[in-house]
């Protein structure tokens, strides 16, 4: 398989799923279902710099999920980071992240949630037996074009899916239709590395270096992620940038 920098869109021709909604309750169902701990589920993050809304997030948060429209901006800059490098070809137990390659259509929200859930120590929460755990079991030793294949054809991740898509507050809309919201995973390795993850890339972006007591929303991380982004957008004349964020962590309940 190779990746096409013009287009990194699965073939029209490839299986497609309902959009997921982009909802805490929607994403935390769908990862209970596959098998997550119920301690553990999504929260909107509603600002990155004022402390007081930053507080009602539990923390530490595992993992970050940027949710933002693509554009011909984003699509310039992403072909000219991932231009001359390597496409990523990791695998087993010693990967430090694990990444999967997105080849379902409408599925970057459910990718962004396995790259939260199977990174860092938040696979602690993952109970033994369930649908993730095999999955993640099955998917450590495969290259990423094996993930993929795998992923493709799991009938638990589909059925998880379908049912998830079908919540929220809005009507789904239908397989078929283009969504051009985008979802990005940004997770803290066990090396203390803060990655991104997109299955629409090559591979998974290494962006800095985080302290031990450091998690996805510290400032360092932001910085190093969600900020980086906001400032590239905003310098290329971007004007107003619709985003929004969910981070995962400890439940409410």
């Amino acid at each position: 398989m190779t990746t096409s920098l013009e287009n990194p869109d699965v073939p029209a021709t490839n299986k497609r799923f309902v959009p997921l909604e982009n909802n805490p309750e929607v994403m935390s169902s769908l990862l209970h279902q596959l098998g997550m701990s119920k301690s553990i589920g999504f929260h909107d993050v509603y600002s990155i710099d004022d402390p007081e809304l930053l507080a009602f997030v539990p923390r530490p948060a595992y993992a970050l999920l940027l949710v933002f429209p693509v554009n011909e901006r984003y699509e310039k800059f992403r072909s000219q980071e991932d231009f001359g490098k390597p496409e990523y070809n990791g695998s087993g137990p010693e990967e430090e992240v694990m990444w999967f390659k997105q080849t379902i259509g409408n599925a970057c929200g459910l990718i962004g949630l396995l790259h939260g859930a199977s990174n860092g120590p938040i696979k602690k929460f993952i109970e033994h037996g369930s649908d993730l755990e095999r999955l993640l079991q099955e998917a450590t030793p495969l290259n990423p074009i094996q993930r993929a294949d795998l992923l493709y054809e799991s009938r638990a991740l589909e059925s998880a899916h379908q049912i998830a898509a079908q919540k929220g507050d809005t009507a789904a809309p239908s397989a078929a239709d283009y969504v051009e919201l985008h979802y990005v995973c940004f997770v803290k390795s066990s090396d203390n590395n803060l990655w991104e993850m997109d299955g629409r890339r090559i591979g998974p972006l290494k962006l800095g270096h985080l302290g031990p007591e450091e998690d996805v929303l510290s400032e360092k991380a932001l910085t190093l992620s969600v900020r980086s982004f906001l400032k590239r957008e905003e310098q290329a004349g971007g004007g107003e940038i619709r985003f929004s964020l969910v981070a995962l962590g400890q439940s409410f309940d």
